[in-house]
């Protein structure tokens, strides 16, 4: 989730509607400027007896973000506590239950983004030695409930947490016991967001399929492939989804700021404190008539805070964010940007991934997305078959992009490689939890702790 900054005094207030168009019209580059910013979270252990540390105890997540200091990161202070690590490599923060994150900066290859996750996770592996913890790469916990769980000290969890469950019966979990890799990417102009948006979510199933990895709760089996997925059924239904609308003629920036008005508020950042506005409406806000603080209007910060509180598939703010991946170890983190880059930042790529998938209907695309946490590449597609049928195909249209960028390191290969793991994954139709799923009805002998000696 979003590390908050202060902003300036000077932050404009939003006067009009068309304001509410700015971020993602200046989101807009050339595509010679588009980035790569790869998310991806773990978590966090003490190696004794793999209980997850709480903040400010001594040698946890607190004493983990400090001393990352001696590798050039940089503290981010909100109530006097430490919340993130800033850096060159972007950001290092925590998620609700302490689950630590590395939301990483925008880079130009495939090759400078592994190079960034390799640095990271060497980093925290050489902290976490010396504190007595480990870093485990799943979708999901696969032995916590959430009354063994610690919550950090930031003031959008509390209002989250107090919110989630009023509108939803997962929604702690989601916030407390998962984690994800996610990827944001850049657009050129409104139609080229509106067709990578589109395929976007009509082939989010896939890489949920692909990188499913949380099939244990509470030390047992759980039914699913990926829970993850399943967690976000039901969180909270007004600000997750496929998104309907996305795939509807006129689809562009205004219709999603009508979206975006619709998703009920979590909460107002004023003088460095998180004021409660769970359930409010911006609506009322840009009319100076939000019950939080009355009288008063919305600021740009206040409307980009706003986008990042709504969950569905896939994310618009100034960059496109591709949601649908559980958590994993570090030899996959790197192939879902191989994958979604592949996809969307070729224009021949693009245009194949979407004749792929354009005559599938609404009712169809929900229906694959609600077959996915259980069933993975076994899941029904539109027109015959199931997921591992069209995976190979989407993969090699994705082989086909990032060949065409050209973009080479310097022994001369280009980013093709970083597939490997899911031409693998497809190539056997059988996706990273059905393999530990096997463990544990086999050598695991019905337990989950040998998980943690496979941790990152």
């Amino acid at each position: 989730m979003s590390t908050r900054k202060e902003s300036g005094a000077d932050e404009p207030v939003i006067e009009s509607r068309d304001q509410l168009l700015i971020p993602m019209q200046e989101g807009e580059k050339p595509r010679e400027q588009w980035r790569i910013g790869t998310e991806h979270e773990k978590f966090v252990f003490r190696t004794q007896d793999h209980r997850a540390p709480s903040y400010d105890e001594a040698g946890g997540i607190r004493d983990i973000l400090l001393a990352l200091e001696k590798f050039g990161w940089t503290p981010v202070i909100e109530g006097g506590n430490i919340i993130a690590m800033a850096g060159e490599d972007g950001t290092v923060s925590l998620e609700p239950a302490g689950q630590l994150e590395l939301s990483g900066a925008p880079l130009v290859s495939l090759h400078q983004t592994c190079a960034e996750t390799g640095r990271h996770l060497t980093q925290v592996k050489e902290v976490g030695e010396k504190l007595g913890i480990g870093f485990l790469g799943l979708g999901m916990w696969p032995d916590k409930a959430r009354a063994d769980l610690p919550v950090m000290p930031k003031g959008r969890y509390r209002i989250m947490m107090e919110h989630m469950p009023r509108v939803g019966t997962m929604g702690l979990d989601m916030m407390l016991r998962t984690c994800t890799i996610q990827v944001n990417l850049d657009y050129s102009s409104e139609a080229d967001m509106v067709k990578k948006f589109r395929v976007g979510l009509a082939l989010q199933p896939l890489a949920t399929a692909l990188f499913a990895n949380s099939p244990f709760t509470e030390g047992k089996p759980n039914g699913f492939l990926s829970y993850r997925s399943h967690i976000w059924s039901d969180t909270d239904p007004a600000r997750t989804g496929m998104l309907p609308f996305v795939f509807e003629d006129g689809f562009g920036y205004e219709r999603w700021a009508d979206y975006m008005l619709d998703v009920p508020m979590y909460f107002v950042f004023r003088d460095g404190k998180y004021i409660d506005a769970a359930g409010q409406s911006f609506r009322d806000f840009l009319k100076g008539e939000l019950p939080a603080l009355p009288g008063e209007k919305p600021t740009m910060a206040d409307w980009t805070d706003h986008m990042s509180t709504a969950f569905p598939e896939v994310r618009l703010k100034s960059f496109l964010e591709m949601r649908g991946a559980d958590g994993g170890p570090w030899s996959r983190i790197c192939a879902l940007p191989a994958f979604w880059v592949g996809l969307l930042y070729d224009q021949g790529a693009l245009d194949a991934a979407w004749d792929l998938v354009k005559d599938w209907t609404m009712e169809e695309r929900e229906a694959l997305r609600n077959a996915v946490p259980r069933l993975a590449l076994d899941a029904p597609i539109p027109g015959g078959g199931v997921l591992a049928d069209i995976a190979p195909a989407v993969l090699k249209i994705a082989r086909a992009g990032l060949a065409a960028r050209g973009q080479l390191n310097s022994a001369g290969d280009n980013e093709t490689g970083f597939l490997s793991p899911l031409d693998e994954i497809a190539k056997r139709r059988r996706v990273p939890a059905q393999d530990l799923l096997d463990h544990y009805h086999g050598d695991w002998n019905g337990s989950v702790e040998p998980i943690y000696k496979d941790s990152l």
